[in-house]
């Protein structure tokens, strides 16, 4: 029996600022009033060691005063370009401001430039101002990231098992924890961990999602934790990861099963301590982001064959969503069908589509295995390609040579599972019993007495019989 998924309390990081100012007194002034407002801060007394904690720190802004005993705020700004670090806006500070050098420092980069007496409420007005434009840089990152696509109400539907699902999400929404999203092919994974990602507290936040099947191993540890200049041939730049990108926001992996075992226990570091190390690099770098998770496979069966940690197994699977299968839930078929067919119509420019009794009646009877993928391209199939304002049966087309996963189901008797085996079998074969006998091993002899005993209607052979039922 699956454990209770609960309710995490979600704990809202605060943001975090640097400041880097050889003057302790300018420091603990500072440092004293943002704390009070709810900032966290670091401090640093130096150009080098200030470069030391915005490598690692993750800072949301560094105030920086110009003149450092062993450099200057612009040696950072220029430093961090080349780098091709994740930019983290510098205000600075002097005590002998200057039209030219306020310019300058504009010019290489810097979002403001403050004058010493400063002015903390004045301070405080600028950060806000600043955090706020940084998050919508990472939004506009995170957007370039992905490919739009139109997204489905994951819980379009009124079965049992979406209700769960529904509760279930509702309660997890705005936990901190990571989410493991399992469910086949198609059945909508990717649009529920968008959901949970836009209902979170972080929402606001990036969204980036990265599927680990289409990557090789080293391709997919350079998109997640980005890499140095000279990290490897052809590396002439330095690459920011997703990992920074996602940063205060969320963070989707879909097929993690198919993850390299090389990169997994770095993805394990992150989610322990928060922090990664780009390749190439020899410093840690902090990020806060929550993990979700979807899988096909049975993460607990790649574990028993070492093809998965189990660490990061027990890592991921806190709070463990099940998507069912379209043919689980046949009942929202119609529903869901109208849904997307509207969705499909407006993408060519048609309107008042609908679905003939006929056509629903042979959705709800097919048997989906490609789940609801599959189910939007015969709509849009039959949207492209019929001019009819009624779509009937004769409009769908199905696609044949798609496996039907008939054996998913451990709740079927063995005489059902072999019913629908067989059922399966004749309907690749298009009905022909001696192909069809040919791929399960048994004589067409066997083969038919099957039929007849289970009532499989539509076999069809060579010279031979038709079975009804």
């Amino acid at each position: 029996m699956a454990a209770p998924v609960l309710a995490v309390e979600e704990i809202k990081v605060p943001p975090r600022i640097l400041i880097i100012d050889d003057e302790p007194s300018v420091r603990f002034g500072i440092r004293d009033f943002l704390e009070s407002t709810g900032y966290e801060v670091d401090e640093a007394d130096s150009v080098q060691r200030g470069r030391e904690a915005l490598r690692t720190g993750r800072p949301d802004v560094a105030i920086v005063d110009y003149r450092l005993p062993d450099g200057n705020a612009l040696d950072l700004l220029r430093e961090g370009q080349e780098n091709g670090a994740a930019a983290v806006p510098l205000i600075i500070l002097t005590a002998h401001g200057s039209i030219d050098l306020a310019v300058q420092a504009v010019k290489e980069g810097a979002e403001h430039f403050l004058t010493k007496p400063l002015e903390l409420p004045t301070l405080a007005v600028i950060l806000n101002r600043v955090i706020e434009q940084q998050r919508s840089r990472q939004n506009e990152l995170a957007r370039r990231s992905r490919a739009s696509r139109e997204e489905v109400n994951p819980f379009a539907g009124t079965s049992p098992a979406l209700r769960t699902l529904e509760d279930q999400a509702l309660r997890v929404a705005a936990a901190s924890s990571p989410v493991l999203i399992r469910g086949e092919t198609g059945t909508g994974k990717g649009v529920l961990a968008r959901w949970l990602h836009l209902h979170s507290p972080r929402a606001l936040e990036p969204f980036v999602d990265l599927n680990c099947a289409t990557l090789s191993r080293d391709f997919l540890e350079t998109e997640l934790f980005g890499h140095e200049r000279g990290a490897f041939t052809g590396a002439v730049t330095a690459k920011t990861g997703l990992l920074e990108v996602a940063h205060r926001g969320t963070l989707f992996l879909d097929e993690i099963g198919d993850m390299d075992l090389e990169v997994q226990p770095k993805l394990l570091k992150v989610l322990e301590e928060k922090r990664f190390r780009r390749m190439g690099d020899v410093r840690d770098r902090r990020v806060d982001v929550r993990l979700l998770v979807a899988t096909h496979h049975d993460l607990g069966a790649l574990v028993h064959d070492r093809k998965f940690r189990q660490d990061l197994y027990f890592r991921i699977s806190t709070v463990p969503l099940m998507v069912p299968a379209l043919r689980e839930r046949r009942e929202d078929i119609p529903g869901l069908a109208r849904e997307l067919l509207d969705h499909c119509a407006a993408d060519v420019g048609r309107r008042h589509l609908s679905l003939a009794a006929d056509a629903v009646a042979a959705l709800c009877d097919y048997s989906w295995p490609g789940n609801i993928r599959e189910l939007r391209n015969v709509l849009e199939r039959a949207v492209l390609l019929t001019d009819a304002a009624v779509l009937t049966e004769p409009d769908l087309r199905f696609d044949m040579a798609s496996p039907a996963p008939v054996l998913s189901d451990t709740r079927l008797t063995l005489v059902a599972l072999e019913q629908r085996y067989i059922t399966e079998v004749l309907r690749e074969e298009q009905g022909h019993v001696e192909r069809s006998a040919v791929r399960l091993g048994i004589p067409r002899s066997s083969l038919y007495q099957k039929i007849k005993r289970y009532g499989i209607a539509a076999a069809k052979d060579q010279g031979g019989p038709r079975t009804e039922a």
